[in-house]
């Protein structure tokens, strides 16, 4: 599994955090920045994490900022993308399962490292359910397309 980071200055630390946890799972993780506390534009990174994931070049991304917000509603603007922003574990593993979510948002100024670290773990470890929620990633897909 290969997954693409990106976070503001807001989100840095957390991610240095999950970037660690997830190598220690054995991942592959693909850094998109910012590595710094100065400020920076959270758009950028989540366009950088987002297009990432729609050429295939990653399985999953995952954003983070101070919120969680801003890049949930940043990543969200891109075609194909199904971006949650999650502050619990029933959400992380349901998004999966339901929305087939490819990418996690998180808020740094919101969760605690240790409930953000089993978050990452409920909706990397659920699995997409398919069948009645297809229809409805369909229709997602749909609305999105009639827009172009």
């Amino acid at each position: 599994m290969k997954i693409a980071i990106g976070a503001d200055h807001g989100g840095v630390d957390l991610k240095a955090l999950i970037t660690d946890h997830l190598k220690e799972r054995g991942i592959e993780v693909v850094n998109y920045g910012t590595d710094s506390s100065e400020s920076v534009d959270y758009p950028d990174f989540a366009h950088a994490v987002t297009h990432a994931v729609q050429e295939e070049r990653v399985d999953y991304g995952i954003l983070i900022c101070g919120t969680g917000i801003g890049m949930s509603i940043t990543a969200n603007k891109e075609k194909g993308i199904r971006a949650a922003l999650c502050g619990d574990v029933f959400s992380a593993q349901a998004t999966k399962a339901h929305n087939n979510a490819n990418v996690l948002c998180l808020g740094a100024r919101v969760v605690g490292p240790g409930l953000a670290l089993m978050i990452v773990d409920a909706w990397l470890d659920a699995d997409y359910e398919g069948g009645r929620h297809q229809k409805r990633l369909d229709k997602i897909a749909a609305i999105e397309n009639a827009q172009d």
